[in-house]
């Protein structure tokens, strides 16, 4: 589904969703090829995950991002917390979490993503964030504080899917230090691309970032991911790869880049599920520990699946 112009948000609020790009010319929306295809949400399952995300006033990437798994997800009770906010700093020219000046951080916010991952039984949890460059830390100990409450209400094991903490010293560190089970942090794209996907952010600062993770706590599992068919080169793709090597990545997802709207980048085209599996066999060869390569892959999705897979790799090469 592709939301044409913002009308309803305009009218809810007085401002567009995304006031950075309302003057921007249309883009050309391409037609979804058959193999993007899921199905519409409705379950049982999936309207008492709804209610519980909405009694405890939580927000999801998975609605604000819209992601196309978020019938099959929330169906299995798996959603992925979106703390401090619903307001990006950033405009990333892909994304369709909403943009501005964010609200102040709600402290009670930790203890109800808890208590929600407590009453939805999960045994994995990811917990994401808006960008937050206008706090000192960029949210490091809200994410900790988090993380914190999920270890005291449930046995579940945390992955985290930071921003870039970008100019912001010792941010990392806190974040670390609550040892989480996997630090995520998504490179998105190809560095080539960064000025006009990902403009508010820098390559090699992502990069570092998660070589850092690993450098302070080699025990955790360092995970990344990029969209496709924004227009990157192959050997692009696979010079990523190497650099995700370089820093000690264990975990890669691809997936394709699905446009929100006119207003944000365009498709360059659709990644056909073969050249997926070559990227999946390539990156296998380089080296990862684990890779989930296809059409409707998401950072988030079957996390709790491939986590385990995850743990048994690392073990299986251990013990090789």
């Amino acid at each position: 589904m592709v939301v044409v112009i913002d009308t309803l948000e305009t009218r809810k609020t007085g401002r567009p969703r995304h006031p950075e790009k309302a003057n921007r010319p249309d883009a050309p929306i391409l037609r979804k090829p058959d193999w993007i295809r899921v199905r519409a949400p409705g379950s049982a399952v999936f309207r008492e995950t709804t209610g519980i995300v909405r009694e405890h006033g939580l927000v999801t990437v998975c609605e604000e991002a819209g992601c196309p798994n978020i019938g099959e997800c929330w169906s299995k009770k798996h959603a992925t917390f979106m703390i401090m906010g619903d307001t990006c700093t950033r405009a990333c020219a892909f994304c369709n979490v909403r943009t501005g000046l964010p609200a102040a951080l709600d402290p009670t916010e930790p203890e109800k993503v808890a208590d929600a991952t407590a009453k939805l039984g999960l045994e994995h949890v990811v917990v994401t964030s808006v960008d937050r460059d206008d706090l000192a830390d960029g949210g490091a100990r809200h994410f900790a504080e988090t993380i914190t409450a999920i270890r005291r209400a449930s046995r579940a094991t945390i992955e985290v899917l930071t921003p870039d903490f970008l100019r912001k010293d010792g941010a990392l560190e806190v974040v670390v230090a609550a040892r989480p089970d996997v630090f995520n942090h998504n490179l998105e794209t190809v560095p080539s691309h960064y000025l006009t996907v990902r403009p508010g952010a820098r390559y090699f600062a992502s990069l570092r970032l998660l070589q850092q993770a690993k450098e302070l706590d080699p025990s955790i599992f360092t995970k990344s991911g990029i969209m496709v068919g924004l227009g990157e080169e192959r050997n692009e793709v696979l010079q990523l790869m190497d650099d995700l090597r370089a820093a000690n990545v264990d975990f890669l997802t691809i997936g394709q880049y699905l446009q929100p709207t006119r207003k944000h980048h365009p498709v360059a085209r659709f990644v056909t599920p073969d050249e997926f599996k070559a990227y999946e066999t390539i990156a296998y060869a380089k080296g990862f520990l684990m890779v989930s390569s296809s059409p409707l892959t998401r950072s988030s999705h079957h996390a709790g699946e491939d986590f385990a897979r995850l743990r048994a790799a690392r073990a299986n090469r251990l013990g090789a």
